[in-house]
């Protein structure tokens, strides 16, 4: 586990709560539920709080933001059944290697999806849809986001890699590093040492979601980027 995530209690991600739903910042490298390899997981640290609370749907263990807990087994059938009817609105920010200027770009390629990665397949794939449009360019990169329509696993990831347009340090699907070497002119470091990438883990950020409460009002909640995310995006809009 991430040296920082040892001492976070549940109350500190919190963005928002009613008597029905708990929607929560989550920092990255921390597991949505039960990871093997470690003790503390998202959905351990709710159940300290109480033992009814529920999660209502994953994120990736290194991608940060926005996931819904609810309260009691009513407000997660609720979530589900928008869920399992696309009707949940999630938007994700992602920081992507090269210049590309999307506008309500629709991806619509089938994914074909393993236990651990997922790909185009036009013949075994199945239905996946992602809207893209890009917010910012700068040298090297852009800052996108991405609506998936569809829940496919690793659904941006993977159309982004598609349209050649992958993720920062995201090498499982093509994504390169970001170096500060790349962005700053005359950068100096010690030949001897390695340079570390500016984000050290994939540049993708689940920013808002939108859901209707059992009353059919519309919650509607957006998370801070964490730090590490926060820092790329000023040094590249810095060195643009």
């Amino acid at each position: 586990m991430h040296k920082n995530l040892k001492k976070i209690s549940f109350s500190d991600l919190i963005i928002t709560e009613n008597d029905n739903y708990i929607v929560v910042n989550k920092p990255p490298f921390i597991a949505s539920l039960d990871d093997r390899a470690e003790s503390k997981n998202l959905l351990s640290l709710a159940k300290e709080v109480n033992e009814n609370y529920q999660i209502c749907h994953r994120l990736d263990k290194e991608t940060s933001g926005v996931v819904v807990f609810a309260k009691h087994p009513d407000a997660y059938r609720n979530f589900a059944m928008q869920l399992e009817n696309r009707e949940v609105k999630k938007v994700y920010h992602a920081v992507i290697n090269g210049l590309h200027k999307f506008e309500d770009f629709e991806a619509d390629e089938p994914l074909y999806t393993t236990s651990t990665k997922s790909r185009v397949d036009f013949r075994t794939g199945k239905p996946a849809f992602t809207l893209i449009t890009t917010l910012e360019i700068y040298k090297k990169h852009s800052l996108v986001k991405c609506f998936p329509v569809t829940g496919r696993m690793h659904q941006i990831r993977a159309h982004l890699a598609h349209h050649e347009a992958p993720i920062v340090n995201d090498p499982g699907y093509g994504g390169d590093p970001a170096y500060l070497s790349e962005l700053k002119r005359n950068y100096n470091y010690k030949k001897w040492e390695e340079e570390n990438p500016i984000i050290n883990r994939v540049a993708l950020h689940s920013y808002q979601v939108a859901f209707r409460d059992l009353n059919e009002q519309v919650i509607e909640v957006e998370a801070a980027y964490p730090k590490d995310f926060s820092v790329l995006l000023k040094l590249l809009r810095k060195f643009n």
